[in-house]
Formats: C-alpha cells, sequence, structure tokens
C-alpha cells in the first residue's frame, strides 16, 4: 500500500448478505472486492489487494486454506479472520495478522481494516528505515567526515532518516493506542497485562 492510494480489501464470506454488508460498511474508506468462497478468493486476490477479510469456516475451500494459499504466493496484504470460529491454540501456528469472533459491529470491522492498513504502512517504513540505514552505515564506514558533510545526497539521506524516525514513531503510537496493541505492546516490553 503506499501512501496516497486508496487500499483494496477483499471481503471473503459464504453468506452474501454479511459479505455484501461489510463491503458496504467499508465501501467509503477503500476499495472493496467481495468473494462468497474460498475458491473465489484465490480468484480474486492480488498484489493490489492490501488486506483481507476471511471467513474461517466456509464449504468447500476453508479459510485456513485460503489463508495458507495466501502465504504461499507470499502476497504482502494483512489478513483478519472474522468468523464465529472460536479461536483455539491452532491460531499461533496460523499466518494472520487479527482474529475477529463475529458478530462483528460497524465500528469494530472499520477499526480491524485501519488495524490492518495501519501495521502495513508501518512494516514499509520500518523496511525503508533499515535499507537507508545501512546505506548510511556503508558511506559512515567508507567515506571521510568531509566527504559526507560535502555531499548533499547523503544530507538527503539524513534527512530521510529522521523523517522516517518521526513517522515510524507516530504509527507506531497509533499502534499502541489500539487496545489490543497496546496488550501487544506490553507484552512485548515485559509489562504486566493489568497495569495501564
Amino acid at each position: 500500500m503506499t501512501g496516497t492510494n486508496v487500499p483494496t480489501v477483499l471481503v471473503v464470506e459464504d453468506e452474501p448478505d454479511l459479505a455484501n454488508l461489510y463491503a458496504s460498511w467499508l465501501g467509503d474508506h477503500c476499495t472493496v472486492r467481495t468473494a462468497y468462497g474460498g475458491a473465489q478468493a484465490l480468484d480474486a486476490i492480488d498484489e493490489d489487494v492490501d488486506a483481507v477479510l476471511l471467513d474461517r469456516r466456509m464449504p468447500g475451500l476453508s479459510g485456513d486454506r485460503v489463508l495458507d494459499a495466501i502465504r504461499d504466493r507470499d502476497l504482502e496484504c494483512r489478513v483478519a479472520m472474522v468468523t464465529a470460529v472460536e479461536p483455539d491454540f491452532d491460531i499461533i501456528e496460523m499466518g494472520f495478522d487479527d482474529y475477529v469472533v463475529k458478530p462483528v459491529a460497524r465500528g469494530d470491522l472499520l477499526d480491524t481494516v485501519d488495524q490492518l492498513l495501519l501495521r502495513s504502512t508501518y512494516d514499509e517504513q520500518i523496511q525503508e528505515f533499515f535499507s537507508l540505514a545501512s546505506k548510511k552505515a556503508v558511506l559512515d564506514s567508507e567515506k571521510s567526515e568531509a566527504e559526507l558533510r560535502a555531499s548533499e545526497q547523503y544530507s538527503r539521506l539524513e534527512d530521510r532518516l529522521a523523517v522516517l524516525r518521526e513517522q515510524i514513531d507516530d504509527t507506531f503510537g497509533e499502534l499502541s493506542d489500539h487496545d489490543a496493541h497496546r496488550r501487544i505492546c506490553q507484552d512485548l516490553s515485559g509489562s504486566p497485562a493489568g497495569s495501564r
């Protein structure tokens, strides 16, 4: 997903009325594709899809198998399972990004999509940051201070790294503000779950 592009979300749900409801909720915020089953989902997904809302229990090709196929294709989209299947320990090994148990309210669905897209932005920012940081490290080790100071390209590189650092902090802050992500951040930092 790039900065000014309208994101594309694929809704995969074997109940057409529910799929169409989700699509109507999301329609003002993104481009929506709908698929009413697993096989249709695999036909509808491509590199333009930024996020997938995937029902887990579908006749024919299950959501689990669709998820595996998405990951096997190395598509860089985010996937949320939106399902009536209560989570069990098997989800630990699954390659999704979020898990939402039905029924889901409009606001919760929009929040889920926002969080998926925000994570994609964060990943892109991190990747660019590390790519530029490694280039800076190479130049720092190979060029003299005078050469570095004299280079306009190096100055632009430093400026871009500073901007990215700030964007990453802001994006991480937005992710941390979301309750589920706050719990994840607490887990990562080793903070007790009850402290806020």
